[in-house]
C-alpha cells in the first residue's frame, strides 16, 4: 500500500510560505497603487480642471458658482446618505453585500469633489495647471463647491441624528414592550405576595372549623 504525500523543504515551514507570498503580494498592491497615483495626479487636475471649465462656461462666474454649488451638495450628500445606509444595514440578512454596494456607490459618486481636491490641495504641475484653468475659465467654482460640501455635511448630520434617534426610540420601546409582557406572563411581586397570603389564610381556615 502506497500512501502519497507532498514533501516540505528541509528547514521550511507551510507558514512561511503563506506569509512570504502575502508580503509579496502586498508589496505588489502598494506598487501598483503608486503607479495608479503617479499617473493620475499627472493627467486628472488638468484634465478635470478642463471639464470644470466647460460646465462653467469658460468664464461666467455665475456658472462656475452655481456648477460649484450643485456638485459640493450633491457629491457630498448622496456619499454620506449611502454610508449612513451602509452602516445601518450592515448586521442585517444580505447586509454585507448592500453595506459594499453603497461603499463602492458612494466612492464612485464622491470622485468629482475628490478630483477637485486634487486639483486645490495638489502639489504637482498638472494639479498648478488646474488651478489656472480653474481661476479663468470657473471663477468662483472652488469657494462654490466648499460652501456646498459643507451645507450637505450639516443636513447629513441632522438628518443622521433624527435616523440614530428613531431607531434609539424603537428600541426603548421594544425593551419596555417586553419588559411588559414578561411581568404579565409572571404576574408582579405583589401578586404573588397576595396570591402566598390568601393560600395561607385558606390552610389556616381548613385547619380550625367553626364550630
Amino acid at each position: 500500500m502506497t500512501s502519497h504525500s507532498v514533501e516540505q523543504p528541509v528547514g521550511v515551514r507551510p507558514g512561511a510560505n503563506v506569509w512570504r507570498h502575502r508580503i509579496l503580494g502586498a508589496l505588489a498592491f502598494v506598487v501598483v497603487l503608486v503607479l495608479a497615483y503617479v499617473l493620475v495626479a499627472a493627467f486628472i487636475p488638468r484634465w478635470w480642471a478642463q471639464r470644470i471649465a466647460g460646465m462653467s462656461g469658460h468664464g461666467s462666474f455665475s456658472r462656475g458658482i452655481w456648477s460649484g454649488l450643485l456638485l459640493g451638495v450633491l457629491c457630498t450628500a448622496i456619499p454620506l446618505l449611502l454610508l449612513l445606509f451602509a452602516a445601518t444595514v450592515w448586521g442585517k440578512r444580505g447586509g454585507r453585500f448592500l453595506a459594499g454596494a453603497a461603499a463602492v456607490g458612494a466612492i464612485v459618486i464622491a470622485l468629482p469633489n475628490l478630483m477637485t481636491l486634487s486639483i486645490v490641495l495638489g502639489g504637482s504641475s498638472a494639479a498648478h495647471a488646474g488651478e489656472r484653468v480653474l481661476d479663468v475659465d470657473a471663477p468662483g467654482f472652488r469657494g462654490a463647491t466648499l460652501s456646498g460640501a459643507i451645507v450637505a455635511t450639516l443636513l447629513f448630520l441632522l438628518t443622521a441624528f433624527l435616523v440614530l434617534r428613531g431607531r434609539f426610540r424603537l428600541h426603548q420601546a421594544a425593551k419596555r414592550q417586553l419588559a411588559t409582557q414578561r411581568a404579565q406572563s409572571v404576574g408582579t411581586p405583589q401578586d404573588i405576595d397576595d396570591t402566598t397570603r390568601e393560600s395561607k389564610f385558606r390552610h389556616a381556615d381548613d385547619g380550625h372549623p367553626k364550630t
